[in-house]
């Protein structure tokens, strides 16, 4: 890519000259974004430290020379190299949330902030939350996005991967909510002691044939954080043979299977799972109640 450091100045140029090149490009939107004119905002602004919104007070701002040398380089990763954008930034935004990302955790895009953000009701019904676990917590945004909604709530965010568990203690720390959220490290519910209101969680579900068709940017993110055997569900059957046993009476899990949900829908004809829709988009969402899975271990 021929640099064009000594024709473009304003932020406003920038914007134009990055989408025109991811417009051109192989480029894949799908950790964040779906259009080129959103992930050319998203590079240029948070690469200036600029709000993404109410921010047309910047659009003729001059930029330094090293502004634009850097804006340039992640352009030129973007397309060439394929790294996720919230790679290149260090950063990512989960209900309105900025995380700290790298590649040893996913770029979160759970539909499950949805949920979230409505209280997880009507599932939730009148039950008190005081627990929370989010299982196979990568970067933490789920269950600290959870503590932002149930502010007396303690979270926990459990993860197999201790390196995992570090970019999640650095969002414990950016947010500010070390007096209710810790880590802990655990495959599944290996290490996990006591019982939750909740247990919501994002755990690998990619099967085989679906992680070797992946766009070349899903194979910056840890590998870990995918794949799930030959079905996608080697973790979802882990955590419904087990959930029930660290759910309080009347507890809610939540978990999401992406495109395998068809498959575990079909592995459990007997599990009144209700599989949940989304007004901003995503499915593979199910919720159960701590008394249906008690129901169904008791048949077995």
């Amino acid at each position: 890519m021929t640099s064009p450091i000594d024709d473009l100045h304003t932020v406003r140029d920038y914007l134009r000259y990055a989408s025109s090149q991811f417009a051109a490009s192989t480029v894949f939107m799908g950790h964040g974004t779906d259009n080129v004119w959103d992930e050319a905002v998203h590079l240029v602004m948070r690469s200036l430290h600029l709000p993404l919104e109410n921010n047309t007070l910047f659009l003729d701002a001059r930029l330094t020379r090293e502004e634009r040398q850097l804006i340039l380089e992640r352009i030129r990763r973007r397309i060439d190299e394929h790294v996720p954008l919230a790679y290149l930034l260090g950063e990512a935004w989960f209900m309105g949330m900025p995380f700290n990302v790298d590649e040893r955790v996913l770029v979160p895009r759970s539909p499950i902030g949805e949920l979230i953000e409505n209280g997880f009701q009507p599932w939730l019904g009148e039950k008190p939350v005081e627990r929370i676990l989010d299982l196979c917590t990568g970067s933490g945004c789920i269950g600290i996005g959870a503590a932002s909604v149930f502010e007396d709530a303690f979270v926990d965010l459990s993860d197999i991967s201790p390196d995992a568990l570090l970019v999640a203690e650095s969002n414990i720390e950016l947010h500010e909510l070390s007096d209710r959220v810790r880590t802990i490290q655990s495959d599944v519910f290996a290490n996990i002691s006591g019982r939750y209101d909740m247990i919501i969680s994002n755990p690998p579900y990619v099967d085989a044939e679906d992680l070797a068709d992946m766009p070349q940017e899903f194979h910056h993110e840890p590998v870990l954080g995918l794949a799930a055997g030959n079905d996608g569900l080697d973790i979802a059957h882990r955590i419904i043979a087990g959930a029930a046993d660290y759910l309080t009476p009347g507890g809610l899990l939540v978990v999401e299977v992406g495109n395998s949900w068809v498959a575990l829908d079909e592995a459990y004809p007997d599990l009144p799972f209700t599989w949940l829709e989304f007004s901003n988009g995503g499915d593979g969402v199910f919720a159960i109640t701590e008394q249906d899975l008690r129901q169904w271990q008791s048949k077995y």
